[in-house]
């Protein structure tokens, strides 16, 4: 365990010290910022007027903070595979991918610490993100559980990103081409959700098979362990898949 946090300080810091974890950082706040700002517009000036009167009326916790973290997730759709993409891919183009594997700690060490050194600046892009809401609770109630299950359900979809960009990154030396595998199967598990609540094509595997349907539950305040399982299971399978090819190339060696 020891080994695993000071590959993951080490990666967290190495993120840090090139622009591209602070501009990934700066850029994604600023968006999200924008669109945290423009919903709330709306709410105030058109939505809350006309949901006086009426009973169960949505509130600021659906309408405004629930769709702000699903904007979050469709954003680092595109986001993850550039933070994922360097991971393995650009360790094996420096031609310093066989020293790592070489060196007296586990694949499952090396992978793991890699993994948490990208889960520690997920949850600092979360933390910098729920700063947002949490300024709404100064002047009004906030649904601080269904707050809660949209930060949970943000974590686990970008948990899963990470871990399926990893492993693409270990298939290839090139990182250009892990960032663009990986836009690629993150943009096809989107369309699965897309492809399954089509009109006249509806398909509850499809739906079950892609990510934001799980996530999407989340959002509404919804916990299911089922839902949680499919991430977690997500997860498991492609850092086993990625232990299992770093193996195999530490054994051709």
């Amino acid at each position: 365990m020891k080994m695993i946090w000071i590959i993951a300080s080490t990666e967290f810091r190495r993120l840090f010290i090139s622009p591209l974890a602070w501009s990934v950082l700066a850029v994604v706040q600023f968006i999200l910022a924008w669109v945290f700002l423009l919903g709330l517009n709306e709410y105030v000036t058109q939505i809350q007027p006309a949901m006086v009167g009426r009973e169960n009326a949505p509130g600021l916790s659906d309408l405004v903070v629930s769709a702000l973290y699903l904007w979050a997730g469709v954003i680092m759709l595109a986001v993850m595979p550039v933070l994922t993409m360097r991971l393995l891919a650009e360790e094996r183009m420096n031609q310093t991918l066989a020293l790592l594997t070489t060196a007296p700690i586990s694949i499952s060490q090396i992978v793991l610490g890699k993994y948490v050194g990208l889960l520690l600046l997920i949850m600092t892009m979360i933390a910098m993100l729920t700063l947002m809401p949490l300024s709404l609770s100064l002047g009004t109630d906030l649904d601080w559980g269904k707050l809660a299950a949209a930060i949970l359900g943000l974590f686990l979809l970008l948990a899963s990103f990470a871990a399926a960009g990893l492993f693409l990154s270990s298939l290839t030396r090139q990182p250009i081409i892990a960032a663009v595998s990986t836009f690629g199967l993150l943009l096809f598990l989107m369309v699965l959700y897309i492809s399954g609540n089509s009109q006249g094509a509806g398909s509850e595997l499809f739906i079950y098979l892609s990510h934001f349907g799980h996530f999407l539950s989340f959002l509404e305040g919804l916990f299911d362990s089922s839902d949680l399982m499919y991430y977690l299971l997500f997860i498991i399978s492609f850092l086993l898949l990625t232990i299992r090819k770093l193996d195999n190339e530490r054994l051709q060696r």
